[in-house]
């Protein structure tokens, strides 16, 4: 809303604001969860471009995906039960969110071309504009935010 400068107040459009897509899934580590929770990301990024018009370019949609897969993986290895995927989108980010039973916090490894696996969560920073451990009731929740733009500034949605 505006006011004129005779005083009257002119509707400009809505002035609700707007909430992010949500969506949210678990996984109890059967065989084949890892694919799902992709085709789980996959369809979450459709209806983002469909429902919010966002900017989801194949780069993008592959980036998202692989930080699902390897937030997914590491929770499938590291806690005894079921996990949560959620997702949390708008026109400007993704956050990628995935609760584990697991008290033990991720650890970020150094660099080393030469070591084999343990590279999830240096693939999940070198991607993510934003990664947050947080400890909750039941074990933990690693998010992960994705710009969906380049240009992207620092208030994106997450």
């Amino acid at each position: 809303m505006t006011d004129d400068v005779s005083g009257a107040v002119i509707p400009t459009g809505f002035d609700i604001p707007v909430e992010p897509l949500r969506r949210a899934t678990h996984y109890t580590g059967e065989p084949g969860c890892i694919a799902e929770a992709r085709a789980f990301a996959a369809q979450f990024l459709e209806q983002l471009r469909t429902e919010w018009c966002a900017a989801v370019d194949g780069r993008t949609d592959g980036e998202v995906q692989l930080v699902v897969s390897e937030l997914v993986t590491n929770a499938d290895r590291h806690s005894n039960g079921p996990y949560i995927l959620e997702l949390e989108g708008s026109d400007s980010a993704v956050v990628v969110g995935v609760y584990d039973s697991s008290a033990a916090l991720p650890y970020l490894y150094p660099k080393d071309p030469e070591r084999i696996g343990r590279h999830g969560l240096e693939i999940v920073h070198a991607i993510a504009a934003e990664v947050t451990v947080e400890r909750v009731p039941v074990g933990k929740r690693v998010r992960a935010r994705v710009r969906l733009r380049p240009d992207a500034g620092p208030d994106a949605t997450g």
